[in-house]
């Protein structure tokens, strides 16, 4: 049943479906924060701290003490002090955000038995911003979680190569060496990190089973004795040695009978014998070495481990002891302790990270417990474990989430373990240990490099996806498989990338991105959490005797392995809202990987919620349930590519999670207390509260985010207006009154028109072009810096050699723009000079160093221009020098400025657009209004969006959005349609029925499909057929036309191939491939087609000769031989094959790649231009024409005065790629 429910100041939505979530959403950003505040542990005093994060790390290597022992440093705790500036602050300044560390340290001298306490600077660490994110070098950026193998034991079963089935049991530590039991058939083997195989007998020996008899006793063995002996005892172990009437052994105890054996006993006429009864294949491995203590099984394991080395007992236990007896070098860890307790049903302590002999024990029978159960036999070898099952491993039981503080934990361990070899090496050097500081011992700088190599470079450390508050929130709730001890994209397999049953209300099956990476990027579930483990949990509401819990309090959050034994319904099963009974007879529930159907007292839990199994992201998408997997995919990645509009406005139909991941964004501004607004403008808000304390909000105006886009907050209350804590003070950009906008609602009709919206392209009304619906604003950064050259210092300066007065019109008096100057392609940004280094001067030179002095002419120009293809209005500048931020230049650099430019851009024709369905299209023409089809009452609409981008495509939930909309529209309502429980099709059709009647224009017009009859708004004409017609909530995605729109003339060239460069960045050419050439074959154009290969591409000679006639207005000479043709050449003569041209008079010779006779090679070895020439070419307005100056006649040894210097071409990069200073090809790279 649909009620009316407020959703923001003012405004209140119809939400559909039944009301059944029990719990709200939680915080969408709980578990990046809490993950790295229980890595500081701030707030708890450092005797309390736990032995995790920091504390962990520093107990680890605490005490370092000298090689004997008698000087010992030990750390006792750490305090973190308040960051020395705001966040504010360190994005203006390029700055990381961070805050100092000090650890208290105590110095134990026992040859002075002396003790002090010192305390000493461990370094400075990030700190999280309240949204979760960090600022590194004043951007900001997300650590990912990771989604990884727990450690653990792992059975698995598969064929080996011989055909017979391969038991494997592998032991993941946290940290140190893999353990691999290996069965086949009958012989029981184990891997060492996977070096050499031993048998399982030597590590269970050398783990305490030190004789056969105790090893054998471990694993169920018994002692039998045979009253008779028959070929039935072959293959036994023999429990006692065997003598003859001399009492000389003739078998020793533990040896295997064989038919030898047995023959041997016949002859000395034993009748009796003492046997043990064992499985086959523990006899198999005691055969297979011959040790019988724990000693012999270390040296054993030594010997085979490293055969080149010295085998000595006191070697042997310390090479173990480092494999598998010290926890700095082995660990299972909390979570491999924990997994190895459940998996085995042990029940060792929680702090047992070594591993065990009971583990091995456990681990061994429950391994041939498996095979008895593969193979089902009737007899099972161990009766007490009963059956055995392989691990999935891609059970969420088996993986879980190493969130921000566990990620840098392993990362800073490397840098602890540096930072204690070094001290330990400083306590050896120094001369008086007895004058010795803490600070002289430790260096801090290799914990400083840990921090730095893990924010500013690792995998996991990323880019913010800024593109709006939704991409935001998504990438700080994202999971990763891949970065270190992850998978790779390459050796992902289908299974690692699919969805899991497990997955259900913890992993998204929707989002995920379309690439390579496609099932190993994923985003959390709009309910999950991570245990103390770092399993994801979700929340499940209980059901006893048929009786659903109808309180909050008595959630359960279940892993994916404690959900295993439970039947779980969904959330929308009916039941009875005032005693909480199931009310139908049988009930759908999920067991495991299956639905069934069961009676209503079987049912242990039901979900709290039906969103709880998407994202945030899917989760926005109204009617998700009608569209296919594929689209809906589509549509909430799309969502993230959103573009904030300069006037955003809320869906008419959402589905009432807006406002929650609005909030949690961390874009709008909230009140912190209760209190009145006593002052607002465009920059700040104040907010008085009861007691009379001030509090002052300063709210984001125009500024840039990491893609460009506009972070930009707009008041929303008035002074004198109450407010209480936590209530809305400011939209954030993408906001509307609190709830994410992250488009507009517009008029659309499901018509084509004239082919215009063919292949799903989109035809608009000049309307939204007018009135600013897909209006946005891009700010782009630019940035130079002025550096000390060899020939001395760059110099920012209004004094740019050889520039008139006209293009300095916008610069102030240092050299840089002023802000709220319009600039243009090619305009100076920022006017900067390079010292040149010193030639020979023409006489003209002297003359004017002999007036002006030494200094002109000694620079050139390397001004910062604005790029070709941009326009815009200059918003801020930002200067840093050493004066004010002496940590963020580079050595070398005197000063970088950052110049801001806003761009206003409108919907235009190019740019692409999407629903939330996954049904995208560019913009393939704009109409005048009064030409757009329009509805009965004559209001035109829109958009006209193709109908065939429907039933293919299986995405009906934007039908239904758009008859709701219009249902929305018509009644002045927002509406709210969760996932999975939004408004039915009867509703919808009812609703339709009312404003069908109500509305006189409609009357007998509307079918109950929601489709009408629309008039052609150039003619008048009804349609042919009825569309269907109503608000669709559509998108402008950050693909933008004017990124895109590209050309060249003349540009830069790949050095090997001297082909052109790709792509828009590198200012480069379109390529021309194999099916372009196949189509001019097809037509015959062989002229054009040489071209393309030739002259407009890579024959150097053929490009410069060229461009050499067309500016002496000659007719063109034949093309050359293309250079790519001539690496194909060098690269066959590098294998050794010689090739040549066979010519029809049987004579051969070598290929003319290397004639120079036929034209130029360089740009220098162009002559004979003369001044005439050039004076032609700049009356023909040629394309790339040199500048106008007077030409002398070259003799063929000096560089041609039209071509640009290579030092100026290549310097500083601005210009590289500008054709208005790049007339012809550089080849002197």
């Amino acid at each position: 049943m649909a009620e009316f429910v407020p959703v923001s100041k003012g405004r209140q939505r119809l939400i559909f479906g039944s009301g059944h979530d029990v719990i709200p959403l939680p915080d969408m950003v709980e578990v990046q924060r809490e993950s790295y505040r229980s890595f500081f542990q701030e707030g708890v005093a450092p005797e309390d701290r736990e032995p995790v994060g920091l504390q962990e790390l520093l107990d680890e290597i605490s005490p370092i003490s000298n090689f004997d022992g008698s000087f010992r440093l030990e750390f006792l705790g750490y305090e973190i002090d308040e960051p020395s500036m705001s966040q504010e602050e360190a994005k203006r300044r390029d700055c990381t955000w961070h805050r100092p560390i000090r650890a208290k340290v105590r110095l134990h001298n026992d040859r002075l038995q002396e003790v002090r306490e010192e305390e000493i600077y461990l370094g400075d660490f990030p700190v999280m911003t309240p949204r979760g994110t960090f600022i590194i070098n004043g951007t900001e950026r997300v650590v990912v979680n990771q989604l990884a193998r727990s450690a653990g034991v792992y059975f698995k079963s598969e064929p080996g190569a011989s055909g017979v089935q391969n038991y494997s049991a592998k032991i993941i530590p946290e940290r140190g060496a893999w353990v691999e039991f290996v069965m086949t058939g009958d012989s029981l083997s184990v891997n060492i990190d996977s070096r050499r195989k031993l048998p399982a007998t030597l590590l269970l020996k050398a783990f305490g089973l030190g004789t056969n008899e105790e090893l054998l006793k471990a694993f169920g063995g018994v002692v039998e004795d045979l009253d008779i002996v028959t070929e039935e005892a072959a293959g036994r172990l023999l429990a006692e040695s065997v003598t003859d009437s001399r009492g000389q052994v003739l078998l020793h105890e533990g040896t295997r009978l064989d038919k030898d054996g047995l023959e041997l006993l016949w002859e000395q006429g034993r009748t009796s014998l003492k046997v043990w009864n064992v499985a086959p294949i523990f006899v198999s491995a005691l055969e297979k070495e011959n040790t019988n203590s724990t000693d012999e099984a270390l040296l054993e394991i030594l010997r085979r481990m490293r055969p080149n080395e010295p085998v000595r007992i006191e070697g042997a236990r310390e090479y173990f002891d480092e494999l598998f007896l010290d926890v700095r070098r082995y660990t299972l860890g909390r979570v491999g302790r924990y997994k190895l307790n459940r998996r085995l049903g042990l029940d060792l302590k929680k702090d047992e990270y070594l591993l065990t002999l009971d583990d091995l024990i456990r681990i061994v029978k429950g391994l041939v417990a498996l095979r008895d159960t593969e193979e089902q036999r009737d007899d099972m070898t161990f009766p007490e474990i009963g059956e055995e099952r392989v691990d999935d491993i891609d059970h969420l039981g088996n993986r879980r989430v190493r969130s921000i503080g566990e990620l840098l934990q392993s990362q800073l361990r490397i840098g602890m373990l540096r930072l204690e070899r070094i001290a330990k090496e400083r306590m050896t050097t120094v001369a008086d240990l007895s004058k010795a500081m803490a600070r002289d011992l430790i260096n801090v700088r290799p914990l400083a490099a840990a921090l730095r190599e893990f924010f500013g470079s690792g995998q996991l450390s990323q880019f913010m996806d800024q593109n709006n508050p939704l991409s935001e929130l998504t990438h700080r709730r994202r999971l990763s498989a891949l970065g270190p001890g992850g998978l790779s994209r390459e050796r992902a397999g289908f299974e690692a990338r699919d969805v899991h049953y497990t997955h259900y209300g913890r992993i998204c099956p929707i989002e995920t991105p379309e690439g390579p990476n496609i099932g190993l990027v994923t985003s959390l579930g709009t309910y999950a959490r991570l245990n103390e483990y770092g399993f994801l949990i979700t929340p499940r509401r209980p059901v006893k005797n048929g009786v659903v819990s109808m309180k909050a309090e008595d959630i359960v959050y279940l892993s994916a392995d404690e959900e295993d034994t439970y039947y779980v319904g969904r959330a929308n099963t009916p039941f009875d809202p005032e005693t909480g009974r199931l009310t139908e007879d049988a009930v759908y529930a999920r067991y495991k990987g299956d639905i069934v159907k069961i009676a209503p007292e079987q049912v242990d839990f039901l979900d709290v919620s039906s969103k709880q199994v998407v994202s945030a992201s899917a989760a926005l998408i109204p009617f998700l349930e009608h569209d296919d997997a594929n689209r809906a995919l589509m549509g909430s990645n799309m969502q993230r590519q959103a573009v904030p509009l300069l006037l955003p406005k809320a869906p008419f139909v959402g589905t009432g999670i807006e406002e929650r991941v609005a909030r949690d964004s961390g874009c709008c501004v909230y009140s912190s207390c209760d209190g009145s607004v006593t002052y607002v403008d465009s920059d700040r808000i104040e907010v008085t509260d009861d007691g009379g304390g001030r509090h002052e909000f300063e709210l984001d105006k125009f500024l840039r985010s990491n893609q460009g886009t506009i972070i930009h907050q707009r008041p929303k209350v008035d002074v004198g207006d109450k407010v209480k804590a936590d209530e809305l003070l400011a939209d954030g950009q993408s906001v509307d009154g609190g709830e994410l906008a992250l488009g507009r609602n517009v008029l659309i009709a499901f018509v084509p028109w004239e082919g215009y919206n063919y292949e799903d392209a989109i035809l608009l009304s000049e309307k939204l072009v007018k009135e600013d619906y897909f209006s946005s604003i891009h700010i782009e950064e630019y940035e130079i810096d002025s550096r000390d050259t060899k020939l001395g210092p760059e110099e920012i300066t209004r004094d740019i050699p050889n520039v008139g007065e006209d293009a300095l019109r916008n610069l102030d008096e240092d050299g840089v723009v002023r802000i709220g100057a319009e600039v243009n392609p090619g305009d100076i940004l920022v006017g900067k000079v390079t010292p040149k280094g010193e030639a020979d001067h023409s006489p003209e030179e002297k003359l004017l160093r002999a007036i002006f002095g030494e200094k002109a002419g000694e620079v050139r120009d390397t001004s910062l221009h604005l790029p070709h293809g941009t326009r815009g209005k200059v918003v801020s500048v930002k200067r840093l020098n050493h004066v004010d931020n002496p940590e963020s230049l580079s050595p070398g650099v005197n000063e970088v400025i950052k110049v801001y430019v806003a761009q206003w851009r409108k919907i235009t024709v190019g740019d692409k657009m999407s629903g939330r369905h996954g049904n995208k299209g560019v913009v393939s023409r704009i109409l005048p209004v009064e030409d757009m089809p329009y509805l009965p009452d004559g209001t035109p609409v829109d958009v006209c969006l193709n109908p065939l981008g429907v039933p293919s495509r299986m995405n009906l939930g934007q039908v239904l959005e758009v008859i709701l909309g219009f249902v929305a529209l018509k009644n002045g309502w927002h509406v709210g349609t969760p996932v999975f429980e939004g408004a039915t099709e009867e509703e919808i059709y009812t609703m339709l029925q009312e404003i069908s009647d109500r509305e006189p224009d409609l009357r007998g017009k509307l079918s109950s499909g929601g489709t009408i009859r629309l008039r052609d708004g150039r003619t008048g004409d009804l349609m042919a057929e009825p569309s269907t017609v109503g608000v669709m909530y559509m998108l402008k995605l950050n693909h933008l036309v004017d990124d895109k729109l590209h050309a060249r003339s003349v540009g830069p060239y790949s050095l090997i191939t001297q082909q052109p460069l790709g792509g828009k960045a590198q200012f480069g050419g379109q390529r021309f491939g194999e099916m372009e050439v196949w189509a001019l074959q097809g037509y015959g154009a062989a002229h054009v087609l040489q071209e393309m290969l030739t002259v407009k591409s890579d024959d150097i000679r053929g490009r410069l000769k060229t461009y050499e006639k067309i500016i002496k207005g000659q007719n063109l000479t034949k093309p050359g031989v293309p250079e790519s043709f001539k690496v194909l050449v060098k690269e066959l003569e590098g294998l050794g094959l010689t090739v040549s041209i066979d010519y029809s008079d049987g004579t051969s010779g070598p290929l003319p790649i290397d004639d120079d006779d036929d034209g130029p090679r360089r740009p220098s070895d162009i002559d004979n231009i003369t001044a005439n020439d050039m004076m032609f070419a700049a009356e023909a307005d040629l394309p790339g024409q040199p500048a106008e100056r007077d030409v002398e006649e070259s003799d063929g040894e000096e560089e041609s005065e039209m071509l640009p210097d290579a030092d100026e071409e290549n310097a500083g990069g601005e210009n590289a790629a500008d054709p208005e200073t790049q007339e012809m090809p550089n080849l002197n790279e």
